[in-house]
């Protein structure tokens, strides 16, 4: 006899922590369980389970068979399933949640760039030059120095300049890419390989800035960065490889058991494949084909076909396409409905002719196919779901469940459009972190109108949206516990500003972690196997150092995860 969710106590009383810092985790063996009920492989016990099921939200206890959830209840009715072989993992009291889903990362991007620079929280020019000067150091043979995350506000004017690398890095060529990878740095070595000078002309879509007298200042937005980075030599793939490897612990590490990738994770679909078939692949993958403007062609008709044909099961999942549709606002190139402030020429851009998107949005929805759209600036948003609802009217309530990600700035009349269009708000809440090193360009160039209805998740909640959250790795850390932090509060890690930046956009925690586990599932059409702890669904759960739901929620980004299960098996456990 199984025993059900239904069998789990009404009243839930909070198991006594035990004392001590170590995770209890006992191997018992134990008489066979009664006959006619399965024993189980792992018991999680004495814990405080938050389940994400609306009508029995809380357990104490879970077991687990072949890779999925046998029961969820009490610690005494689950001790039932306890066999000879059992493994029991006594949580002592701690908080147990599914697994996270990140609904946006580049995993291979993110992976790579482990071994790289990292210059993510970098506030000051000084700090920037110690963290480059301290790799160049340490890397002494290094053919091309290579990085990520500085941000605008950092640097005086908002852009950095060639002659802080070449101070640094005379010798080799520097390409360093901004957090939010729409613009890079690079130093003079660089630029002279490219062969960009004065006479160079900006390419389409991109912006080499420069200096009164033309001579370019080394930093180089959006498609302008192409210049640089094709000459960076790719890695092989052995060493995509292996940078994956390091992603999957990471992930591990943070308690991420899906990932949305929406890089180059359908390129290198078959590196993940292999490192399945070697039995070390720790993080299920769902992947969208990136497809460019002005449309799909056959070539990438017949790609995804035979990339869904191989890959469709609870591991490894082809499923829909990304589109760009704009940049973003820190730098003015998201496309806004009204000129950026202080830039009355300027209103940014769309990367696709409408009618283009419209028609590839809508042809991609009539076989059935998700789109995941990159649109920050309201015009790219209102287009996005322009182009949502066109397609709605061609497919019919075919479930593709398109998705608009960042949506930084929706207009006020755009946003219950989420919610009768039944399109996701795929959020990444760091990106919302009010911290002034971070968001500070943000707020100059959108101005006080647009900064108003910034990152507005809890409003597309309420217009009957769905969210789903993730991270934009490497944008910043996949670890999503500082971004549930922000999401709650919206204030930066510091806790300001006081009160939070527009409270009235902040979730609440359940909310949050809904959007982290069933909302992400959701978003990847897994809802059914994934997101929450019921039986039946597939074993994906994690254990925390803490209890998110009773510490101050300025503390929520300390969090560290003890254990993470992926398929019933253990893939982390904090030492």
């Amino acid at each position: 006899m199984r025993l059900m969710i239904g069998m789990i106590a009404r009243s839930f009383i909070r198991p006594r922590l035990l004392p001590g810092l170590a995770l209890p985790i006992l191997l018992v063996a134990a008489a066979a369980c009664a006959p006619g009920r399965p024993a189980a492989d792992v018991l999680v016990t004495r814990a405080r389970v938050y389940t994400i099921d609306a009508a029995r939200p809380w357990a104490e206890a879970v077991a687990v068979k072949d890779g999925r959830i046998l029961a969820v209840g009490t610690s005494r009715e689950i001790s039932r399933l306890k066999g000879r072989d059992t493994r029991v993992i006594d949580a002592g009291g701690r908080l147990v949640l599914p697994g996270f889903e990140d609904s946006h990362v580049h995993f291979v991007s993110g992976s790579l760039n482990l071994a790289d620079i990292d210059l993510a929280g970098a506030k000051t020019v000084e700090e920037i030059r110690t963290r480059i000067r301290a790799f160049v150091q340490a890397n002494p043979g290094t053919s091309w120095i290579k990085g990520r995350g500085w941000m605008y506000p950092a640097f005086p004017g908002g852009l950095p300049h060639k002659q802080i690398l070449d101070e640094i890095v005379p010798d080799r060529p520097v390409f360093l890419r901004c957090a939010d990878g729409h613009s890079s740095w690079v130093n003079s070595r660089a630029l002279a390989l490219a062969g960009i000078d004065r006479r160079t002309k900006d390419p389409a879509g991109g912006r080499i800035v420069r200096q009164a007298d033309g001579e370019p200042t080394g930093a180089l937005l959006e498609e302008a960065s192409s210049l640089v980075a094709g000459l960076v030599p790719e890695p092989t793939a052995e060493e995509r490889l292996a940078a994956i490897r390091r992603g999957l612990e990471e992930a591990a590490r943070r308690g991420v058991v899906r990932v949305h990738g929406l890089g180059g994770e359908f390129e290198d679909i078959d590196l993940f494949d292999r490192l399945r078939r070697e039995g070390a692949l720790t993080v299920r993958l769902t992947a969208a084909m990136w497809v460019e403007a002005p449309g799909p062609t056959d070539k990438d008709w017949k790609a995804y076909d035979q990339a869904r044909a191989r890959f469709h099961d609870e591991w490894l999942a082809v499923d829909g396409v990304k589109l760009m549709l704009d940049g973003v606002i820190d730098s003015g190139t998201g496309a806004m409905l009204d000129p950026y402030e202080g830039q009355k020429e300027n209103s940014g851009k769309l990367f696709w002719a409408p009618e283009d998107y419209k028609k590839a949005v809508a042809a991609f929805n009539a076989r059935g196919m998700q789109v995941s759209t990159h649109a920050i600036g309201d015009a790219a948003i209102r287009l996005a779901l322009d182009a949502c609802e066109a397609a709605r009217r061609v497919s019919g309530d075919a479930d593709v469940r398109n998705k608009i990600e960042h949506a930084e700035a929706i207009a006020a009349d755009d946003l219950p459009r989420f919610g009768r269009l039944g399109v996701i708000g795929s959020f990444q809440p760091l990106h919302a972190n009010p911290e002034p090193g971070w968001i500070g360009s943000w707020i100059r160039n959108a101005g006080p109108e647009r900064e108003a209805r910034a990152f507005a998740w809890k409003a597309v909640l309420d217009g009957g949206g769905r969210l789903a959250f993730g991270s934009d790795w490497p944008v910043v850390t996949l670890s999503p516990w500082p971004g549930l932090q922000v999401a709650v509060t919206r204030q930066d890690l510091e806790g300001r500003p006081e009160g939070g930046w527009l409270p009235r956009h902040k979730v609440s925690l359940a909310e949050a972690v809904r959007a982290y586990t069933l909302g992400g599932a959701w978003a990847m059409h897994r809802e059914k196997d994934e997101g929450s702890l019921e039986a039946g669904k597939v074993a994906d759960l994690i254990m925390l150092s803490q209890d998110i739901f009773e510490i101050d929620p300025h503390a929520i980004a300390g969090t560290k995860v003890l254990l993470t299960m992926v398929g019933g098996r253990i893939v982390y456990e904090a030492r």
